[in-house]
């Protein structure tokens, strides 16, 4: 996206009309619309009116010097940008203008062509800072709780809990399948949060070996370790007076464990191979597709580290067991894909949405999205029909893997593990061998998918 603003309004202020006449046509030749002002105080009451962009002005004026009127300026629109004009005697004050906030400052007789270099870089700022707010209330937009897709009771009862929880400093441990959308559900915490105009910081904890797992959280000194050529700012220093996001947390190794059990506790750290204690303001949102308790009873996780995390525990359902949301959700995907493929797909034949309905996503939310931008790639028509579907989602398969469900004296556990290992074979095949695209097809990480074809034999 890009601002471009050729309506900016200019305020020169100066008590000399040649200043004001020279500045004002100059201006003018460049595109943008300018107003005058002969003193300090017209100047501020014509700010008040007009919200310019930009004030040129000078420091020493009649009835109110430049200095006074910038800070009342400023104090009525914080956006505003402040060049001041100034002589040589009065450089000291116009170097403080710019301690507290003023843009810049030009010493008379200034050279025209410079005034003009330094109001472009101004206004290219100030195209800049109405970029950041538009994209930032776009994404404030995405994440209103009332825009939430869905029509399942149990999502609507958990974005109630969101609503509650979102206003607090509490830690939250969200908990569910790979895929079910615990990411999007820390967006929304956040940024319906006090914390909301502070960083979001992510960190997978499943994705980085111990060694750098521990760097990239808590930084590292200049020489800490071999190839740490320069100081490094951790993630939790990253995300002071915000949010950091802790995915899969159940990852993590026990020794590290401990050190976060402290920032937790402590809200402090010491950088990798520092002394240095470093306070840190944030607030903790986790995340996992395993089972806490389960690792606590074994010993692999720190009970008072799962404690410590679990202030707020939200547990995401399966798209499974929301089958409600799954018209909405694919509905939402087409368009969506549609739109960033340049491709003019409309709808979904009636089979292909029986099919999608039928399915039972074991990659939930995310192997859905996935199916879907696959088939608004892959069709050449505007609607999606079942050819256009992966061949896991035809109906033989699905009608195949119900006919095999029949009881045949096995276990749940074994039925599952069965079903499990035929999925993940049928998508390692479809996906060539090729691991890292399968584990992103079925929602799971690449550790856990290796852990599986090495549990299954299928490697």
């Amino acid at each position: 996206m890009r601002i471009m603003r050729s309506n900016w309004t200019i305020l020169v202020v100066d008590d000399e009309e040649s200043v004001r006449k020279l500045l004002t046509a100059v201006l003018k030749k460049e595109g943008y619309t300018v107003e005058t002002a002969e003193d300090g105080r017209q100047a501020v009451e014509k700010a008040r009116l007009i919200k310019p962009a930009l004030v040129i002005m000078d420091i020493r004026m009649p009835n109110l010097d430049g200095l006074s009127a910038f800070k009342a300026i400023r104090e009525e629109n914080k956006e505003v940008l402040v060049i001041l004009m100034t002589a040589f005697a009065a450089v000291e004050t116009a170097v403080e203008a710019v301690k507290l906030g003023a843009y810049d400052y030009i010493i008379k007789p200034f050279n025209i062509d410079e005034v003009k270099l330094l109001i472009k870089r101004a206004m290219q700022v100030q195209t800049l800072t109405e970029e950041v707010k538009v994209l930032r209330e776009e994404l404030y937009s995405n994440y209103r709780l009332d825009k939430l897709l869905t029509n399942s009771p149990k999502m609507q009862e958990l974005y109630r809990i969101i609503g509650k929880v979102a206003s607090t400093s509490a830690t939250v441990l969200l908990s569910g399948e790979s895929g079910t959308g615990k990411e999007l559900i820390a967006n929304t915490i956040h940024y319906n949060s006090l914390r909301s105009h502070g960083p979001l910081v992510k960190v997978n904890c499943g994705a980085l070996p111990e060694s750098l797992l521990e760097s990239e959280l808590f930084g590292h000194e200049k020489g800490a370790f071999t190839g740490a050529a320069a100081r490094k700012l951790g993630r939790f220093e990253l995300a002071n007076k915000g949010t950091i996001f802790l995915d899969e947390i159940g990852e993590v190794s026990q020794s590290l464990q401990v050190k976060l059990l402290r920032v937790l506790q402590e809200r402090e750290f010491e950088r990798v191979g520092g002394t240095e204690l470093v306070k840190t303001d944030i607030r903790i949102i986790a995340a996992t597709n395993r089972n806490l308790e389960d690792m606590v009873a074994k010993g692999t996780f720190r009970e008072d580290l799962y404690y410590r995390l679990n202030v707020v525990s939200i547990h995401v359902p399966p798209l499974r067991e929301r089958r409600e949301d799954i018209p909405l959700l694919a509905d939402y995907f087409l368009h969506k894909y549609a739109q960033e493929n340049n491709r003019t797909m409309s709808m979904f034949d009636p089979e292909t949405s029986s099919l999608l309905a039928d399915y039972n996503w074991p990659g939930n939310v995310r192997e859905l999205a996935n199916v879907v931008e696959r088939a608004v790639i892959m069709s050449t028509g505007c609607v999606i029909f079942p050819e256009d579907l992966p061949q896991a989602l035809s109906r033989q398969q699905i009608v195949a893997m119900e006919a095999s469900s029949d009881y045949t004296g096995q276990s749940l556990k074994e039925i599952i593990k069965q079903v499990e290992r035929n999925v993940i074979k049928q998508a390692l095949a479809h996906n060539n061998g090729n691991k890292v695209k399968t584990a992103k097809d079925l929602g799971m990480s690449r550790r856990a998918l290796l852990y599986k074809i090495e549990e299954y034999e299928l490697c």
